[in-house]
């Protein structure tokens, strides 16, 4: 499973570090539709006084913790760490995305507008807790 994680996660993170498409636009345009209609609401200033003005770069970010997550999944190194960021970038993303279904809508139409991240955050929680790189990984080579 921690194999096959990695893989979707060098596809998007190869895809918005080495394309203009992402950072150059489609981020901006993504944070604004978060702020706008998706967002918690502690969570919009942040989006739009500290990541949009610095989409760009920002954009970049998100394809390098991508990458590095799904480098160090696939290798098995690092993992604990890789596991960590996974887990932030989904919260993350589950917090800008939590209020999308609407206002008002049933509690389940959350839950399932987030299936695409609450499956990934647990998913993490799992490689971190069961050091998933201790098998077919180099983090078990590292042992002492």
């Amino acid at each position: 499973m921690r194999i096959a994680t990695s893989l979707f996660f060098l596809l998007f993170g190869q895809y918005k570090l080495f394309g203009t498409g992402f950072a150059h636009g489609g981020f901006q345009q993504y944070l604004q539709g978060f702020i706008q209609n998706g967002a918690v609401s502690f969570y919009q200033p942040i989006l739009a006084d500290l990541i949009l003005p610095h989409a760009v770069f920002f954009g970049y970010v998100v394809g390098a913790v991508e990458m590095f997550i799904g480098v160090s999944l696939l290798l098995g190194i690092w993992v604990r760490p890789a596991s960590v960021l996974g887990m932030l970038h989904m919260l993350s993303l589950t917090l800008a995305t939590w209020w999308e279904p609407g206002h008002g809508v049933p509690v389940w139409r959350y839950f399932g507008a987030e299936l695409d991240h609450l499956p990934m955050l647990f998913l993490f929680v799992i490689f971190f807790v069961s050091n998933a790189g201790q098998e077919w990984g180099l983090d078990g080579r590292r042992r002492v």
